[in-house]
């Protein structure tokens, strides 16, 4: 598997006050794991935004709370907006994917979904764990159980869209197969009554034209009505052994 990374730079804004124990926590460089980081009564979250289907590098985003209960995001912007407009990135990606899934007809688009679906899945849990983790170590801030709540749902909610897609893929599978297989006995059937056909004119053809077997039936100095009626006669006859041909078995009840 790639290794997952962000943009190089620094991570922390240099207005942040941190304590030093907080800061020997945290890579200089890269964001690594989602995670809720606890120093000296501070807070820091570590957190991933909603990865693509095709996306190796994850993108980082800090939270950081004070001991004062104030909330910073090294995005810009007071953190605790940021935070829930965080969380709900997550949510509008599920119901963005939900009316994909919903509107989907292809089995191609259905793997497509798959594709999609299953870092994000991954990425929303470990947010979810991150604030749980975050809600235990600060148990007086009614904020973290807020969006840890709401992280919950999106999690739950990704999870079932993940196995619907799942449900959707293995029923199209199966009802291709399903479908692949009669079109296979169907044409083992036909071919056995196209080889029965064979068996019982090319003899008596390979004879008739081999010593020159024309009878004498003098058809073609009569009435041209005759020619067409045994015209007419070998074309239904000709449809009739197509339909014996081509027809489906019945299926056993």
């Amino acid at each position: 598997m790639p290794k997952l990374g962000v943009d190089r730079g620094t991570l922390i804004p240099p207005t942040w006050s941190l304590p030093e124990a907080l800061r020997a926590r945290l890579s200089s460089s890269t964001y690594g794991r989602q995670r809720a980081i606890h120093e000296e009564g501070h807070l820091l979250l570590v957190l991933h935004k909603p990865p693509g289907p095709d996306e190796s590098r994850r993108e980082g985003v800090l939270f950081w709370r004070a001991p004062t209960g104030e909330w910073l995001f090294n995005r810009g912007g007071p953190g605790p907006g940021g935070l829930q407009r965080h969380v709900q990135s997550y949510a509008d990606l599920e119901t963005q994917l939900s009316q994909t899934f919903e509107q989907t007809a292809d089995l191609h688009q259905v793997f497509e979904l798959l594709e999609a679906l299953t870092p994000l899945v991954r990425a929303a849990r470990n947010l979810h764990l991150t604030l749980q983790s975050a809600r235990e170590a600060v148990k007086s801030d009614p904020f973290l159980i807020e969006v840890r709540d709401r992280a919950y749902d999106v999690e739950r909610n990704l999870e079932l869209l993940l196995e619907d897609v799942r449900n959707s893929i293995q029923f199209r599978m199966a009802r291709e197969a399903e479908a692949q297989a009669r079109f296979s006995r169907d044409a083992v059937v036909s071919s056995h009554r196209l080889n029965i056909l064979a068996a019982l004119f090319l003899p008596p053809t390979a004879i008739t034209s081999l010593f020159g077997m024309n009878l004498a039936h003098g058809l073609s100095e009569r009435n041209p009505v005759w020619f067409w009626m045994v015209f007419v006669g070998g074309v239904a006859l000709g449809v009739l052994l197509k339909g014996w041909v081509t027809v489906r078995p019945q299926r056993p009840s």
